[in-house]
């Protein structure tokens, strides 16, 4: 799973594998206990009633009683977990900015620090849901409030286990509601509530210790692509999380906007109207300093008001991309520190 990449490639279910799947997953659920092996809660007792329902785009998902085995899926569902205490049975791999095994720093961090042991790592890469990975982790849930999951994928993984997907659009799941969707499914509203305050109280520290960026416009993108950008529409967490530190979104973002209503969380602009676009800030991720190098060096973009005047505020290195592409109570307070105060360097430079 690459945060440099916010499309993924979707191929058809043929209708003979799904329904393997499916039969494969009843035995399994058949021959195992509700306990089973794997990491548990190491939380105290959640405040929520069971069963609970939570419903989401795709469905609803009826959770019977508290999950001990908790599996996730997209991006952020797993922060939130071990935030609040709790090993996955099982979460994605992020090659993009994790370590040898896929497990991103302030996961392994917390990981750690709760004792526990890295979890079933499920195949992210290929863009493609892991099914009969999902069957081996014998999870009680699986949370995936930040996701791109389709119908199809949604339908077969409810026959492994409960799904808790996105409440509305994919990969458009702001941060706040990813943690109260997480808390409500496993009884532990009070302590999301919790997490969410504490991270907030973090971010509006630093935007109180740079007033700088109060007010400044920006303009979210990345160069994923030769000869366009691919720019970050309002509600996408990445540039919500940039509104809570009291920057606005430049008006640019709206008006280039061509593809309105397409349903995705982002558009592509071409390097030719780079011109147009009218904001105080350029903000981009890039996995490292030589493509940050490779870009600036385009003529077309050398030539932007915001790259001459160095109001470019660049995010580089594949953890802090990462970091900054899915925020979250964990991710964000590993990045806070070290993002607000590029994005002041370069805000002091706007005129």
């Amino acid at each position: 799973m690459l945060p440099a990449r916010p499309a993924r490639a979707r191929r058809s279910r043929l209708v003979t594998i799904a329904s393997a799947l499916v039969a494969s997953a009843a035995l399994v659920l058949t021959g195992c206990s509700a306990g089973g092996s794997g990491a548990e809660s190491t939380a105290g007792g959640g405040d929520g009633a069971f069963p609970v329902t939570v419903k989401s785009a795709l469905g609803s998902a009826t959770i019977d009683a508290k999950p001990k085995r908790i599996a996730t899926w997209g991006w952020g569902a797993q922060d939130i977990v071990l935030a609040l205490g709790i090993v996955p049975v099982a979460m994605p791999s992020f090659s993009y900015g994790g370590d040898a095994d896929g497990v991103l720093p302030w996961d392994a961090d917390r990981i750690k620090e709760l004792g526990g042991k890295t979890p079933q790592i499920l195949d992210a890469d290929t863009g493609e849901v892991p099914f009969e990975q999902f069957v081996t982790a014998k999870p009680d849930v699986i949370l995936a409030p930040y996701s791109g999951l389709t119908e199809t994928e949604y339908d077969t993984l409810s026959k492994i286990a409960p799904v808790v997907a996105y409440p509305e659009k994919p990969w458009a799941t702001s941060w706040r509601d990813q943690t109260a969707i997480v808390g409500k499914a496993l009884g532990m509203t009070k302590q999301a509530d919790a997490l969410v305050a504490k991270t907030e109280d973090s971010v509006s520290a630093l935007a109180a210790k740079y007033p700088v960026l109060k007010d400044k416009t920006f303009f979210y993108a990345a160069a994923n692509e030769p000869g366009k950008l691919n720019v970050y529409r309002a509600e996408d967490p990445r540039v919500q999380l940039l509104n809570d530190l009291g920057l606005k979104n430049s008006p640019s973002i709206a008006s280039l906007d061509a593809s309105k209503g397409d349903g995705s969380f982002f558009y592509q602009l071409s390097n030719e109207n780079l011109s147009k676009i009218d904001t105080d800030l350029l903000v981009m991720y890039f996995d490292k300093q030589s493509s940050v190098d490779a870009f600036t060096s385009d003529p077309l973009v050398a030539a932007m008001p915001a790259i001459k005047e160095r109001r470019f505020a660049p995010i580089v290195g594949e953890s802090f991309v990462a970091a900054t592409s899915a925020p979250s109570v964990l991710s964000i307070p590993w990045m806070l520190d070290r993002y607000v105060p590029q994005l002041a360097a370069a805000a002091d430079k706007v005129k």
